[in-house]
């Protein structure tokens, strides 16, 4: 299949989330033509409405996969073995995949969709610093305590600017056909450390609580997740925090030529821009 995806137009899907919107801005930045598949609108994508698939991949050269919620959720391998047939069908040329780093079961999903046999780029992200000032992590830091079923293990912390770029690197550019692209941020942080780091960026005692997974799925479901989804998600952040990602990688530097943007620089400009009021 061709590699040159100039003039074809990209899905995105989830193109409202963390990382959908950054590679679909990207994207129109470089002169893609970008259909952006959310909840709503023309470019309707839902991954729970299967109806929904093949008009959003109509007419694509190429798609970004970012699966709700999270790769390694049950269900997952079934979902991407549906689309990645749905995108075979639809002329589709290329697939770069989302994928967390060190997940088995996030493993078992991307060799689903590979089994589609289009093109597939894999890229496996560490855990994001914007989970600090975008996603769950958010609230946590506003009260000033974020419980966690982290520990004490580091985690080498990923910015999302630099995944994405490597994303549209992955859909755009020649050369990232059929590569598992593995990615962390420059440094080792534990969760505690992390505290510290946003606390000196915005002039506010932030500390980390520890927490057993058990108890953390206790209070997911007091936030409303549903029972079976707040037990796999606890369990799924108690497994990739227990050492074995404690790693650093090069792919950021292998894929874009530069470091990775470290967690300190991440802080001050999250500060600076507001994010954390």
């Amino acid at each position: 299949m061709t590699e040159n995806l100039k003039q074809e137009t990209v899905l995105v899907t989830a193109a409202s989330g963390k990382t959908g919107h950054r590679v679909a801005e990207r994207l129109a930045a470089r002169g893609r033509d970008v259909r952006a598949g959310s909840g709503k609108g023309a470019g309707r994508f839902d991954w729970e409405d299967e109806s929904s698939w093949g008009p959003a991949l109509a007419g694509a050269g190429a798609a970004y996969v970012a699966y709700y919620p999270d790769l390694a959720a049950p269900g997952a391998p079934d979902a991407m073995r549906a689309f990645g047939r749905a995108a075979a069908a639809s002329g589709v040329g290329r697939l770069v995949l989302l994928s967390g780093r060190g997940e088995p079961e996030a493993v078992v999903a991307e060799h689903a969709l590979r089994d589609s046999g289009v093109d597939l780029t894999v890229v496996r992200a560490s855990f994001f610093m914007q989970n600090f000032s975008e996603g769950a992590l958010y609230e946590g830091v506003l009260t000033g305590e974020i419980p966690f079923p982290g520990g004490a293990t580091p985690e080498p912390f990923l910015h999302a600017d630099d995944l994405a770029d490597v994303l549209v690197a992955a859909l755009t550019e020649e050369g990232h056909v059929g590569l598992v692209h593995e990615l962390t941020g420059p440094r080792l942080l534990t969760f505690d450390e992390v505290a510290t780091e946003i606390g000196r960026a915005t002039g506010s005692e932030v500390r980390y609580i520890p927490v057993p997974g058990d108890e953390y799925a206790e209070m997911l479901q007091q936030f409303g997740f549903p029972a079976t989804d707040s037990e796999w998600l606890a369990e799924l952040f108690t497994t990739l925090l227990d050492g074995h990602n404690a790693s650093r990688t090069i792919g950021v530097r292998s894929v874009l030529g530069r470091e990775p943007k470290d967690f300190t620089a991440f802080a001050r400009e999250a500060a600076e821009s507001g994010a954390w009021g």
